[in-house]
This record gives C-alpha cells, structure tokens and sequence, in this order.
C-alpha cells in the first residue's frame, strides 16, 4: 500500500518535477548510448553509479569521455532515434496545463537528446533543466549549468533536489516523477512520489510513501484523486 505524505495542500500550488530518462523515455538514454557504442570499461562505472559508489557527476562523465568527440554525429542520431516516449505523456501534459499543474523536466540526461526530443512538445525552455555537451575537445565531455546548491552535497551533476528547494513548501504541493539514482534526493523532499525501477527500490529501503507507475496514465489518474479529494 502506497500513500502520500500528508498537509493541507488545499491552498499550495502545484508543481510537478519530472525525470527524463527512463521516465519520460522508455530507456535510459545515457546507458542505451554507451552500450550502443560499447567503449571498454563502461559496464564497471554505470555499476559503480547505480550502486552509489562514484556521483552521477563523476560516472557520468567519465562515461562519456569514453568516446571521442568525433562521433559527435553518430552518438546525437542514435539518441534522437532509439529513444521511445513513454504512453500518455502527451495526455499528462494537457491535464497539467487543464489542471493549472505547474510541469518542469528535471533530468539527469544531455541537452544533445533531451531538447530534440521534447521540441514536440511545447515545453518552455526556461522549464526543461539538463546538463550540457561539449564536442570540442578529444572526447565527449559533459557539462554541469545546474550544480548541487546549499544543502546538497551529493555531487548529483543537475542537481534536483537544489531546483525543488527553489518551491518551497509552504508555498507548492511538489510532486516528482522519476525511476532512478538522479531522483533519490529529490524525493525525499516532496509531497508526491511517482515511482518506477530503482527509484521503487529506494524509496522502499528509506520508508518514502509512493505510487508505482507504468504509463502516465497511471500517473493522471492518481492526480485526478488528489484534486477530488483536496
């Protein structure tokens, strides 16, 4: 049995922070990349991230200068071509805007793949947080414009936790979706959890109330018991 953390909620607005990879996408973008192009050693460090020995920042990075900047072509149209879009995505979109549901993208994945595969969708810019590309160099290298800030010390590389604070929570009923190591701080602040994959399993291991998703048909239909019920 899942259950929400509890508040008056009733007079806060809404806000939802919802992860990319894995999440708005089928697959995680970054692993399907690097096992694609299959440089050595890649395996050993997408471990080490999952299981939290090395920081998202540190792993991946050091994933991606696994592979020169000269494939900088054949990397950005495997990405933009092998992601999927997870069903209802669309549709959970037009209830947040319907509903008043402020929606931001808060993803761990690159600016290369994330900006061409939500352009579809309308999303502002100024709502889509996600790290930076670097192709100038000998390798790829991955670069950071949303760091850990104040309270957060986890090196997480876009930084979610730091980008929920900026809606503090006497003013927002802050809601997040996401499945993996990236969102694991970030729920531990919100009212809502949205859970698939190893976020699933963290939330359980720390005691975080959450709901398991599949589609974001899943995700609409809780939303609309919230807003019945509040």
């Amino acid at each position: 049995m899942t259950v929400n953390k509890q508040h008056d909620a009733g007079s806060l607005k809404r806000v939802i922070f919802c992860d990319f990879d894995g999440t708005i996408t089928e697959n995680d973008n970054i692993v399907a990349i690097i096992r694609h192009f299959n440089p050595a050693g890649w395996e050993a460090i997408v471990n080490d991230i999952v299981a939290q020995r090395k920081t998202i920042r540190e792993g991946v990075g050091e994933l991606f200068r696994l592979l020169p900047a000269s494939m900088k072509r054949e990397v950005v149209d495997y990405a933009i071509s092998n992601a999927k879009i997870r069903a209802g995505f669309a549709e959970l979109l037009q209830f947040c805007q319907d509903a008043g549901i402020e929606f931001y993208v808060t993803s761990g994945g690159i600016d290369f793949f994330v900006y061409p595969l939500l352009a579809p969708f309308g999303i502002p810019e100024e709502h889509i947080y996600c790290n930076g590309s670097d192709f100038s160099g000998e390798q790829i290298e991955i670069t950071w414009p949303h760091p850990c800030e104040g309270e957060c010390k986890t090196d997480c590389g876009m930084c979610k936790s730091s980008i929920i604070r900026r809606f503090p929570g006497d003013r927002y009923e802050r809601i997040i979706i996401g499945d993996s190591v990236t969102d694991f701080e970030g729920a531990k602040l919100v009212d809502t959890v949205f859970a698939r994959s190893h976020l699933i399993l963290k939330c359980q291991e720390l005691g975080l109330p959450f709901h398991p998703f599949e589609t974001f048909h899943d995700v609409i239909q809780v939303l609309k018991l919230q807003e019945a019920t509040t």
